[in-house]
């Protein structure tokens, strides 16, 4: 048992001598031969080091008191048991009793096979040929191979009865007799992976699996809760006898393994799949009776003198068949036994420390209240990522699926399986979703995990039954679970958001992009694809127009492309490694596990899973030569280590496979090696730092050519140098698997296309460490061809701060099982936005929110902008909040249909937040600043245009704003899938999970015109969001670097709002508009343009074919394409007054009157 030092009672009490009947003892015996490689725990022989000698009593001398303090060391990890000598004297007896049963075994078979060899057996005898073995027989062991698994007991006597002499003289032979009795068991691989050594040991298949961290406590254990486990009634039973009740009462033997973070329950040491998982999470504020938080696991106290028991809140129940704990996780509550109080103590005391103890602490609340630490306050490999729109994160996901190994876990609000990650679809068929889990279940990726969101099928037509039915069928390694049940949980109002993909647990991507239909797109936006190209079938999609009834056949067209635009979308993604990316993973587990308990407790093809522990990281990022140097200076102090439990880390990274680039060797070929300038080799640093950090795509050729907005962005945000650190023709950058050129081969120009990097759509991978980032990176800088835009990782002070970053969540009882409400999210937007010192921007779906006071919308994230604001005008600063939200909710039907209720009900929702009555911010801002509140706070949305085919009708959309982010001072993002309303924002309704990564790295910058450090990811991750709503190229970047002055926030950012604004009013008329106020006005207005155009759009989307215009009195046509094209980019002001004398909620006559109004906001 794992104890710490001053546990000096720990080890078990009893020492009765426990008999078992002859037959069990030989049934059992087998495992004691030479074991496969599969069953065994031990590759390679342990150590053990007998750390120090105790008595309880200092005058007494007896040896069987003796406790030795053992310290054992395998591979990498080390732990410390107290054993006594009596502990010895049963282990030794267990083995030679298991010795003599196996010499006994051997005679009977050899035998047995004599018999038959003279046709006196009961079957006749088979010649075997001495070089191929029967298979199907037990191989035989000689006399000479039990001698040698023998351990004689000569051995053992003097542990037990240790010369008389001194008291000092006593402990010092006595632990020289145990340590040549541990060397003598413990050199004998056999030996060592017997069961009864593996129990002395405390050791499973589970102990020495790196990525679920250091090795803790282990034992076997009675249970109550689980199902039947079929075994030997000596298997079975606690104990020996037959009149204790403690074997009744469908108690089961289990072995325990606690880990960092969570508890494991096995049915035996050798078989590593779980029964059942008790993930760690955060424990209540208190217990309810003043005594402060609750305490991961305490000692139950029974009317029966013999069991004692122990409480484990946020976990499980232990107990033995005298002895009782309890463990309580979420809403489970389980008790286990143990067999003497001591143990039930040392299981306490040993759940306590895993569940609390620093860094993560899981049963402790972090900042803003998250179940996860935050990352990046040392230099533990965390990094991040960003992009912008769904081609450039759809590619990103795609060559990670491809490079998976081992684990690929999907959650998602609506997952498509026939959704295509790469475009044109028609060359890139193995890009598909399914047909990418496919390939990777056939190379033997065990675990495909797919956690679906089952909707109301009333309310969504997202259809996850047939996406299950259809992910099912790949593959037997893919599992599928979709939940809640809506009937057995009485959950109906809320949905599972999360949209991840995490890929062996070493990236993972998250955001606001599901991989479903619609949600690829470009920084062009655009509004047409005929004949289809891009978007196949019915991933040409407009929900405004109309929602597909059935997915069946996904490459039918929904829509007529030659009539209808399509919606493009905007949306931002990131991707993350190291520590952030094991807490989403542990995220997932925590939900998949739920679920799993909930639709399919007894359905063994689905596994529970257990959290990965983020120690491994350095392993296998394997951070350069001076960890090297550091880990041999490790090594030399290994045997004066005196921590308890610890675990050694490695830094050879082979220890862990890489998710990306592994050719140890650098480039393919010896020509593209000889392309890369020799003043900066990538290949000098062997280390997986400089490796699988970034990702780089380009588009297929196939594409049109797209304009640069982000051309020179490097330039401006970098004042390095680039001379000598370019080569003519080829770019190499941190993270590209040389055999897939395409991530970073520069491609000849001509009427070729840019990249997703080039378009800045990909953001620059930014550790979240700056100290070691010389020696990470020694000098080899990616390198940039004139071509390519990236973003360099420059060489920074080991001195200057770190990036910080915490991943968080919205999560509660019925989403993910968890005992307390999780809101950090909500926690997270307030907390930045009160901190905010100069700008803040945003970006959301939806932008519902509550003032103090407010007793319907909960949320205070207006409440926090509210202040924020107030302080800034009472302390006469400048200060700019800009809002980006969707022109329209993105559901179904014509803002006057009877059937679009929902959607004026979220627009009500709304302008109730934004400008309409008591609660409205901009109300309550006019009231006290006047004219001047558009100074501090605006709105806008997105728009973009275009023909629908060549020579087609010109039609326009809203650029449905999905993207759910927060960016702060250029040095603070907050990303996820979080929308700003109470749904998911509250944690007791929508699940949802995100990250908030503080810059530390630093750029060059300006803020109300002074130079000012900006944070590298949050400055790139605006510049690159500006670029692409202003349509800036890269020579026009520093008109946005300071976001705060009035050259950016009047003369560019506001003004080419109302500019286009202005432009799309005269050419489409569209809707929603300013000049709107009322429902009559709309069907006024939609009559005129139907009747003008005979066909439009359900949004008045599609354009005249000439436009009239006059000219100094003289009237005159033009092109509807000529008006547009002095639009800029895809910005437009926000329609304050749009629908301004109508009340928007549901009436009476409609269904959603009878619905709860939380639907809603």
């Amino acid at each position: 048992m794992a104890s710490e030092e001053g546990m000096s009672g720990a080890g078990a009490r009893y020492i009765q001598m426990q008999s078992e009947p002859m037959p069990s003892m030989i049934s059992s015996f087998f495992s004691f031969r030479q074991s496969p490689e599969s069953t065994r725990i031990f590759e390679e022989l342990p150590k053990a080091t007998i750390v120090s000698v105790s008595r309880p009593d200092a005058s007494d001398i007896s040896p069987m008191l003796l406790s030795y303090t053992i310290e054992f060391r395998y591979q990498q990890f080390k732990w410390r048991l107290i054993r006594k000598a009596s502990h010895v004297f049963y282990l030794h007896f267990a083995l030679k009793k298991r010795a003599i049963i196996e010499e006994i075994h051997e005679k009977q078979e050899q035998v047995k096979e004599w018999l038959q060899n003279i046709g006196i057996g009961e079957h006749t005898a088979v010649v075997h040929d001495d070089d191929e073995p029967d298979e199907e027989t037990v191989p035989l062991h000689h006399d000479e191979s039990v001698k040698n698994r023998d351990v004689p007991s000569s051995a053992a006597l003097p542990i037990i009865r240790p010369a008389l002499g001194r008291q000092h003289s006593v402990s010092e032979r006595a632990k020289v007799a145990m340590q040549g009795y541990l060397n003598l068991f413990l050199g004998n691989l056999d030996i060592v992976n017997s069961r009864e050594v593996c129990k002395f040991l405390e050791v499973s298949k589970l102990s020495f699996s790196p990525e679920y961290g250091p090795k803790l406590k282990e034992d076997y254990v009675m249970v109550k809760h689980l199902p039947k486990i079929p075994k030997d009634d000596d298997i079975k039973k606690c104990c020996p006898c037959h009149w204790w009740s403690c074997c009744n009462d469908n108690w089961q033997k289990v072995w325990a393994v606690l880990k960092p973070g969570f508890l494991a329950l096995l049915e035996d040491p050798f078989n590593p799949q779980p029964l059942d998982i008790i993930v760690f999470d955060l424990l209540p504020a208190s217990d309810g009776n003043g005594e402060g938080r609750l305490s991961l696991a305490k000692e139950i106290k029974e009317r029966n003198p013999l069991r004692h028991s122990l409480k484990m809140d946020e976990v499980h129940s232990l107990t033995d068949n005298r002895k009782f704990l309890k463990v309580t996780c979420g809403n489970r509550s389980i008790r286990l036994r143990a067999k003497s109080s001591a143990k039930v103590k040392d299981w306490v005391a040993a759940i306590n420390d895993a569940g609390l103890r620093p860094p993560e602490g899981w049963c402790h609340p972090h900042r803003f209240g998250s179940f996860a630490p935050p990352r990046g306050l040392i230099d533990d490999g965390s990094l991040a990522q960003w992009f912008v729109d769904g081609r450039a994160a759809f590619e990103a996901i795609a060559s990670a699926i491809e490079e998976a190994k081992s684990e690929i876990f999907i959650c998602g609000w609506w997952v498509c399986p026939e959704l295509y990650l790469r475009r044109p679809f028609q060359s890139h068929a193995s890009s598909r979703l399914d047909a990418l889990l496919e390939a990777k279940a056939k190379q033997g990726v065990q675990d495909i995990y797919i956690l679906l969101y089952k909707e109301v099928a009333l309310a969504l037509k997202i259809n996850s039954v047939y996406s299950k039915r259809k992910f099912l069928s790949i593959h037997e390694n893919v599992k599928v679970l979709r939940y809640p049940d809506h009937f057995s949980t009485g959950v109906y109002l809320w949905s599972h958001h999360e949209k991840l993909v995490i890929v062996d647990y070493q990236i993972c991507f998250i955001g606001g992009l599901d991989l479903c239909f619609g949600r690829y797109d470009t920084s062009e936006h655009k509004v047409g694809d005929q004949p289809p190209m891009i978007w196949p079938g019915k991933d040409y999609y407009n929900p405004r127009e109309s929602e597909p009834n059935s997915w069946e056949d996904t490459m039918k067209d929904e829509l007529d492309r030659g009539k209808y635009p399509r919606m493009p979308w905007h949306d931002v993604h990131c991707a993350l490694w190291g520590p952030p990316c094991r807490d989403v993973a542990r995220h997932f587990v925590q939900r998949w596990n739920y679920a799993k308990r909930n639709k399919a407790p007894n359905e063994q093809a689905i596994p529970l899973l257990m959290p990965q522990h983020h120690m491994v990281i350095p392993h296998y990022m394997g951070i350069g030569r001076e960890m090297d140097v550091e880990k041999k200076n490790v090594e030399n102090k290994y045997n004066d280590s005196k921590q308890i439990d610890s675990f050694s880390s490695r830094s050879s990274f082979q220890d862990i496979p890489l998710l990306l680039p592994q050719e140890p060797d650098g480039l393919d070929s010896p020509n593209e090696e000889s392309k890369l300038n020799s003043s900066v080799n990538l290949l000098d640093q062997p280390t997986r730092a400089n490796k699988s950090i970034s990702f780089s795509f380009r588009k297929s050729k196939t594409e049109p050519v797209l304009d640069m907005p982000m051309k020179g962005f490097v330039d401006d945000l970098d004042t390095l140098d680039l001379k000598g650190k370019m080569s003519s023709g080829v770019m190499a950058q941190p993270g590209m698997r040389m055999s897939h050129r395409e991530w970073w081969e520069t491609q000849e120009r001509g009427n070729q296309v840019l990249s997703a990097d080039e378009t800045g759509q990909v953001g620059p991978c930014i550790p979240c460490r700056c100290q070691g980032v010389d020696e990470l990176l020694n000098g080899s800088l990616p390198l940039l061809s004139q071509f390519y835009i990236g973003f360099l990782l420059a060489k920074n002070s080991p001195f200057q701060p770190c990036q910080h970053a915490a991943v968080i969540r919205s999560v509660s009882q019925w989403s993910a099982g968890t005992s307390q409400v999780e809101d950090s999210t909500h926690n997270a937007y307030c907390s930045l936005i009160e901190k905010a010192e100069h700008f803040i921007y945003i970006e959301n779906q939806f932008f519902i929110s509550g003032l103090s006071g407010d007793e319907i919308i909960r949320n205070r994230v207006l409440e926090a902008l509210y202040r924020r604001i107030m302080r800034a005008y009472n302390d006469k600063k400048c200060f700019r909040v800009i809002i980006v939200i969707p022109l329209l909710p993105g559901f179904q039907g014509g803002l006057d249909d009877g059937g679009a209720a929902s959607v004026r009900a979220i627009m009500h929702w709304q302008y109730r937040t934004i400008c309409r009555g008591n609660n409205s911010i901009l109300q309550n801002l006019y009231e006290v600043i006047g004219p001047k509140t558009h100074d501090y706070i605006s709105f806008y949305g997105l728009r973009s245009y275009g023909r629908l085919f060549d020579g087609g009708p010109v039609a326009s959309s809203q650029v449905y704003v999905h993207s759910k982010i927060m960016i702060v001072d250029d040095c603070t993002t907050l990303i996820g899938s979080a929308n700003i309303n109470d749904r998911s924002l509250l944690g007791s309704r929508d699940s949802e999970i995100g990250v908030l990564i503080e810059d530390k790295e630093l750029t060059d910058s300006y803020m109300g015109g002074r130079p000012r450090k900006a944070g590298k990811f949050a400055h790139s991750l605006r510049l690159s969001l500006w670029s692409e709503h202003l349509g800036l190229r890269g020579g026009d970047i520093d008109q946005i670097n300071d976001p705060v002055v009035d050259s950016t926030y009047r003369d560019v950012w506001m003004a080419t709002a109302k500019t286009n604004s202005a432009i799309y009013q005269d050419v489409f008329s569209c809707i929603p508009s300013d000049l709107i106020h009322s429902r009559a006005a709309m069907r006024q207005h939609m009559a005129i343009w139907k009747e003008k155009l005979g066909h439009t759009s359900i949004d008045l989307g599609l354009a005249p074919t000439k436009l009239e215009s006059y000219d100094n009195g003289d009237m005159k046509t033009i092109e509807p394409m000529e008006r547009l094209d002095a639009v800029k980019g895809h910005l437009v002001s926000f329609p304050l007054d749009f629908m301004c004398t109508e009340d928007l909620r549901p009436v009476f006559n409609e269904s959603e009157y009878y619905a709860s109004p939380q639907v809603f906001h």
